[in-house]
């Protein structure tokens, strides 16, 4: 893979047309300011709240309100309030209630193996998507439940793929026969070092290992591990207490990103993605409150994305430029040669489930902290397993995966992502002290390994 600086990453534009807002000017926003806007703007609107989505290309935060609808606030009218916080407005049909009542229809009626749907901001509809093993009955429910929605709610694709977990045997961090990457080290609710990962890795294997039949450094929090269900998410307790595991995230080739903060996930937001097969991706979050029907069961709650990915990436990290962790790999059904969806765990809802925290756990930063991005964790070569979890399961492992259409994501490493994180303090990340699991052939601790391949 090429060294992070050496590849510029084009960031993909907005899809949505937008109307201009009649009031203040729509300001220039972080991604991550965009986020924090977007959420106090929803409690602000209520029920005239229709989803937001960030404009990356322009930098600004859309806000969709519920068309013809007049709110009364302090200062006549909410949407004027929106507007002069620097969001831009847009006025549509369907609100945020009406969608997610749409997803509650189509999970009752149409929850069939190989399908499904996400909130879609910017077209203000859901996207149902249904992979190539759905045909006949089930495609006939699909389309009638979809249909039954009524016209502008929600529209449905077909996807070449096959909607699996990205689960393999292979180079990362090794659980029996299971390979998997490790998404972010926390402190557990004890004060403990852990690390987070997908939830179908915790519940294939008990322990993890930085090599294949290697000794475990990781135990699943079994009680909390949860796949299928209401999430994808493990928390995986360091076996010695001791553990140097700090908050960033290991890009290979000596580079790292510090994991500074927790954030939400937008629409439109672009996010990077690292995992023990493929590397570091980019991309753009496509859709929110995803449901997808693995053949193990439907998980719920989930960030859509275009992100590419591969079986052995399962549990690996999706976090933003400036160090904000947003999800761990799920499933998805492309790969990094065409492209596809992959979904993510958001990091919120499995910090709050596990009563976990961001943040370096153990003794410290470990050793090689001190060492700028370049030093830092993942010495790619080194680790040889990555630390944290992994967990691909043979080659059969099925589960979660997630359509092809929503466009390739770009497999490179942009400078921004260098600067996402390449941080001075970041560095160890992971290093020889199993933080973020490393695979084998020169993966970096995350996992930058060439072989696996799984969200």
């Amino acid at each position: 893979m090429a060294a992070l600086g050496a590849a510029a990453l084009v960031l993909p534009n907005a899809m949505a047309s937008q109307t201009d807002a009649k009031g203040a000017a729509p300001k220039t926003l972080a991604a991550s300011d965009a986020s924090d806007l977007a959420s106090q703007l929803q409690d602000l609107l209520g029920e005239a709240f229709a989803g937001a989505y960030y404009d990356s290309g322009e930098k600004r935060l859309i806000i969709n309100v519920i068309d013809g609808l007049q709110i009364e606030g302090d200062d006549n009218n909410v949407i004027i309030q929106a507007q002069e916080a620097g969001a831009e407005v847009r006025e549509v049909e369907n609100s945020w209630s009406e969608l997610l009542k749409g997803a509650a229809t189509l999970k009752e009626e149409a929850t069939v193996p190989g399908t499904a749907w996400a909130i879609d901001p910017r077209t203000n509809k859901l996207q149902v998507t249904a992979d190539s093993t759905v045909t006949g009955e089930n495609w006939d429910t699909i389309e009638s439940t979809v249909k039954s929605l009524g016209a502008g709610m929600a529209t449905i694709k077909k996807s070449a793929g096959t909607f699996k977990p990205f689960l393999e045997g292979g180079d990362a961090i090794f659980g029996g026969g299971a390979r998997c990457s490790a998404g972010f080290n926390v402190v557990n609710a004890e004060g403990a070092p852990a690390f987070l990962t997908a939830g179908h890795c915790g519940v294939a294997e008990a322990e993890w290992s930085e090599e294949e039949n290697g000794a475990p450094i990781g135990t699943v929090d079994a009680a909390t591990a949860t796949f299928p269900g209401a999430g994808d998410f493990a928390l995986v307790n360091y076996n010695d207490p001791a553990t140097q595991a700090a908050s960033t995230v290991d890009l290979g080739n000596g580079q790292t990103v510090d994991i500074n903060a927790v954030g939400e996930a937008a629409v439109g937001l672009q996010v990077f993605r690292m995992g023990s097969t493929t590397g570091l991706a980019d991309g753009q979050v496509t859709g929110l409150e995803a449901t997808v029907n693995y053949p193990e069961g439907t998980v719920t709650g989930l960030i859509q994305t275009n992100v590419c990915a591969e079986p052995g990436d399962s549990g690996g990290s999706l976090f933003t430029e400036d160090g904000q962790a947003i999800g761990l790999t799920s499933g998805g059904s492309g790969d990094c040669t065409v492209g596809g969806e992959t979904f993510f765990q958001p990091v919120t809802t499995a910090l709050a489930a596990t009563g976990a925290t961001l943040g370096d756990g153990g003794a410290g930063a470990g050793e090689e902290a001190a060492g700028g991005a370049g030093d830092a964790a993942g010495a790619g070569e080194e680790a040889d397993g990555g630390a944290a979890a992994g967990a691909g399961q043979e080659e059969g492992a099925a589960a979660a995966g997630a359509g092809e259409e929503e466009g390739a994501a770009a497999a490179g490493a942009g400078d921004e992502a260098a600067a996402a994180g390449a941080g001075e303090e970041a560095a160890a990340g992971a290093g020889e002290e199993h933080e973020q699991g490393a695979g084998e052939q020169g993966a970096d601790e995350q996992g930058v390994g060439d072989q696996g391949d799984h969200q």
